[in-house]
């Protein structure tokens, strides 16, 4: 897990911008979406024309939740000097768009099972989008991305840097004596039992180790 989280790293700084590179990395290291998370489904079309990057199906339910990946050097986030308040980008507004649609499509095509795939089961989905970079973010831009991503319904929008820092946060936490378990394969993948309550909650930054 260090290792992969170190290779998003080296990605992010030496700037590639290959979609495809990021997916590959987010498919076999899906539990850098948090600890609901710890495989990826291999099926990504949901109907015909519409094919999506990720689907990431619960350890707890088993629904499953999507993720559409966007390239790292997109703008998130804008300011609207005049009115004083930001907003999201062109690249965001799409991604959104069509995160929107995927959702809509994925309730109604596998609310009782995906046709061909019926284990792949959809209730009240969530979406993910990963999209730009907030490494040189002001509290002020982490703090409107929070607010903008509140006031929408069943879709986040984070950036690689968050993914980061989340996929750092559940080292930190799986450095104790039962991630040493965990790693010698004495202990099983830690369930949210394991994790503060309100750790899903957090804003991405406070997830770091302090420090």
């Amino acid at each position: 897990m260090q290792s992969a989280v170190a290779s998003l790293r080296t990605h992010l700084d030496v700037g590639d911008t290959a979609e495809a590179l990021y997916q590959e990395w987010c498919k076999k290291h899906s539990w850098a979406f948090g600890n609901a998370y710890v495989v990826t489904d291999s099926v990504r079309d949901l109907s015909p024309g519409d094919q999506i990057d990720l689907l990431l199906p619960s350890v707890i339910t088993g629904f499953r939740d999507l993720v559409e990946l966007k390239r790292p050097d997109m703008t998130v986030i804008n300011y609207d000097a005049a009115h004083r308040n930001y907003y999201f980008s062109a690249d965001a507004s799409k991604a959104i768009g069509q995160v929107h649609r995927y959702l809509e499509v994925l309730h109604e095509e596998a609310s009782t099972g995906l046709r061909d795939h019926p284990e792949i089961i959809a209730h009240h989905p969530r979406g993910i989008v990963v999209i730009g970079r907030s490494n040189g973010w002001q509290d002020t831009e982490r703090r409107a991305l929070q607010g903008l991503n509140s006031r929408l319904n069943g879709i986040t929008v984070m950036t690689y840097d968050q993914l980061l820092a989340q996929g750092e946060r559940l080292i930190e936490v799986l450095s104790t004596e039962q991630g040493d378990l965990f790693e010698r394969g004495e202990a099983p993948f830690p369930t949210d039992a394991d994790f503060p309550a309100d750790f899903d909650d957090l804003p991405f930054e406070r997830r770091l180790p302090a420090g």
